[in-house]
């Protein structure tokens, strides 16, 4: 009967600290990795909403063969947005280079802008992306 006592003792303290420590160095990992996962994920909302814009600067290079005067609201290039939404504070489209302001939300700040400067290479558009967010790695 006592050699049965003795094998349904609870855990040792060593061994009830072993297991918190495996817990806490999980959690330290797995929690900055979901905060940039869902900050990169609300990111996305941000770089399609540069998409319309991109097209229409596109559309504008093939009517003009020249960015000069593809700019918000001429030539295809849909208007500049000064209302703010949920998710982008601003999109403004200047000679075919798009900026995108985000509104403050989800971890997301106004200097994580998102822009779009097209580069003509062998008379088409070649994109590339810059701005904080693009630093930050929120989107490649």
């Amino acid at each position: 009967m006592q050699g049965r006592l003795r094998s349904m003792r609870g855990f040792t303290l060593i061994e009830l600290m072993i297991a918190l420590a495996i817990v806490a160095i999980s959690a330290a990992i797995a929690i900055p990795t979901y905060i940039n996962y869902s900050i990169r994920a609300y990111y996305t909302e941000i770089v399609l909403a540069a998409e319309p814009y991109k097209l229409g600067v596109t559309l504008c290079y093939q009517y003009t063969l020249t960015l000069t005067g593809c700019s918000g609201g001429s030539n295809q290039v849909p208007s500049n947005t000064t209302t703010a939404t949920s998710t982008i504070r601003r999109i403004r489209t200047t000679n075919g280079v798009i900026t995108v302001t985000p509104a403050i939300t989800h971890g997301i700040v106004r200097a994580d802008t998102y822009i779009l400067t097209p580069t003509i290479v062998n008379a088409k558009l070649v994109w590339t992306a810059s701005g904080g967010g693009v630093t930050k790695g929120y989107v490649k």
